[in-house]
C-alpha cells in the first residue's frame, strides 16, 4: 500500500509505519546523546503509544536503562485502513528496544477497565515482583466505569461562552470560535474521564496487589497554560478536571503514594488539535519560543523532567507542590510576546506572528509523516504486528 496523509478538520486518517518508526526513532536517539538517570529499572506506563506517555516510556527505557510495560489502546491495520500512529510508534519502540537488549512488553486494552488493570499486575507479578515508576498519561474522550456507566468528556466553558481567534485547520486563516458553557452534568462527566478518579483506582489496585517497591514514584501529566487560553482549560470543563487531578494527588501523597504532578508546556497533539482557540495558541507560541530559542518538543520537555526534577532529591516545585516543566513557556517574556502578537495576528500577517509552517510540521509527525528520509511514494506493508501480552 502506497500511504498518504488523509486529513479530515484535526485528525489524520492515515498513518505511516516506517515514517512513525523514524519519528520513535529519532525521539530514541536524541535519549541516547543525554546523560543517564536512576528511576528505577521497572517503568509502566499508562497511555504509551504517543506524546508525552511514548516521550516517558522512551526516556525510561533510553535515560534510565529501565525494562518497561506500556498500556496502549489502538488498533491494527485492518483491510485498507491503516494502524493508528500508537499502533506503529508502538510496534517501532519495542523492535528497536528489544534489538537493544531491553525489556518492552505492551498490553492493548481500555486502561480504565478492571480487566486491563488485573492483566498488567499478573504480568508485572510473572515478570517483575514489583515496579519502580508509573507513568499516568492517559487522553481519552470517554470513560466506562466498574458499575457499566459510560462517561464522555466535552471541551467546553463552565460559566458563560467565550469567542476569541482560532485557527481553521482546514484553511489555515484566522476565524473565530465560540465555545459553549457546558452543564454541570457535562463538567461532572469531563471530571470522571480526565480526572484524577482512575489514577487513584490504578495506584491502590498497585498497592493492594502488593507490585509496588517502597515509595514508587508516580507521576501525571496536566495542563495549566496561557491566560489567553483561560476560559478553555483552566476555567473550562478541563480545568475542572485537572483541579481534581490535583487534589488526588495531594490524597494520594496523604496516603503514603509519592504522587506527583507535572505541568507541561502546549505542543501539538492530536487531543489539542480538537479544542478551538488552542492551534492559534500554539502556532504563536511556537512562533516566540522559536525566535527566542526555548522551543521544546516532546521528547525534550520529557528529557528534561527527568534530568531537572525527577532525579533530584527535593525538585523545584510550585506552592501547590507541583512541578512546572512548562516554565518555558511560561517565562515573563515568552507570555508578553504572545500577548502582543496574540492581539495583532490576522490573515495578512499569519506568517508573521504565527509558525502555522511548524504546527502542521508537528501535526503531521504525529502520524508518520512529513520526515525527510522516509520515502512516501514507496509501496509499505501496513499489516505491522505487535507481540501483545495475552
Amino acid at each position: 500500500m502506497i500511504i498518504k496523509p488523509r486529513v479530515k478538520d484535526f485528525i489524520c486518517l492515515t498513518s505511516h509505519p516506517e515514517g512513525c518508526k523514524e519519528n520513535v526513532r529519532r525521539q530514541i536517539e536524541y535519549v541516547k546523546n543525554q546523560p543517564k538517570v536512576d528511576l528505577g529499572k521497572r517503568v509502566l506506563v499508562i497511555g504509551a503509544s504517543t506524546g508525552y506517555g511514548l516521550a516517558s516510556r522512551i526516556c525510561a527505557a533510553y535515560g534510565s536503562g529501565a525494562s518497561t510495560i506500556g498500556i496502549i489502546f489502538d488498533k491494527p491495520a485492518h483491510g485498507k485502513r491503516t494502524a493508528t500512529a500508537g499502533w506503529y510508534n508502538t510496534a517501532a519502540f519495542e523492535e528497536i528496544a528489544k534489538a537493544d537488549g531491553l525489556y518492552a512488553k505492551t498490553i492493548n486494552g481500555d486502561a480504565f477497565s478492571q480487566e486491563i488493570k488485573a492483566k498488567t499486575i499478573e504480568l508485572i507479578k510473572k515478570d517483575f515482583g514489583q515496579i519502580d515508576m508509573i507513568v499516568y498519561s492517559l487522553a481519552a474522550p470517554r470513560r466506562t466505569t466498574a458499575d457499566g456507566t459510560m462517561y464522555s468528556s466535552v471541551l467546553k466553558t463552565v460559566d458563560k461562552p467565550f469567542t476569541a481567534k482560532t485557527l481553521n485547520l482546514k484553511t489555515n486563516e484566522v476565524t473565530e470560535a465560540t465555545l459553549p458553557p457546558a452543564t454541570p452534568e457535562e463538567v461532572e462527566a469531563t471530571i470522571k474521564v480526565m480526572g484524577g478518579e482512575d489514577w487513584a483506582d490504578w495506584m491502590h489496585a498497585l498497592k493492594d496487589a502488593g507490585v509496588l517497591a517502597p515509595n514508587a514514584l508516580s507521576i501525571a501529566y496536566s495542563y495549566i497554560g496561557s491566560k489567553i487560553t483561560y476560559p478553555i482549560y483552566y476555567e473550562g470543563t478541563i480545568g475542572a478536571a485537572k483541579q481534581d487531578l490535583y487534589k488526588t494527588a495531594e490524597n494520594l501523597r496523604k496516603e503514603g503514594f509519592n504522587a506527583v504532578i507535572s505541568v507541561n508546556k502546549a505542543l501539538v497533539t492530536q487531543s489539542s488539535s480538537a479544542i478551538p482557540i488552542v492551534p492559534l495558541y500554539v502556532a504563536v507560541m511556537y512562533r516566540v519560543m522559536k525566535d527566542k530559542n526555548v522551543h521544546e518538543g516532546t521528547i525534550q520537555q520529557m528529557s528534561r523532567l527527568w534530568h531537572e526534577y525527577l532525579s533530584k532529591d527535593n525538585p523545584v516545585k510550585d506552592d501547590e507542590g507541583r512541578i512546572r516543566i512548562d516554565d518555558l513557556e511560561m517565562r515573563d517574556d515568552v507570555q508578553e510576546t504572545i500577548f502582543k502578537y496574540w492581539d495583532i495576528v490576522n490573515n495578512d500577517n499569519l506568517k508573521q506572528y504565527a509558525d502555522v509552517e511548524g504546527y502542521w510540521n508537528d501535526f503531521y509527525n504525529l502520524f508518520g509523516f512529513g520526515f525527510d528520509n522516509v520515502d512516501y511514494d514507496a509501496d509499505v506493508n501496513p499489516d505491522i504486528e505487535i507481540d501483545l501480552v495475552k
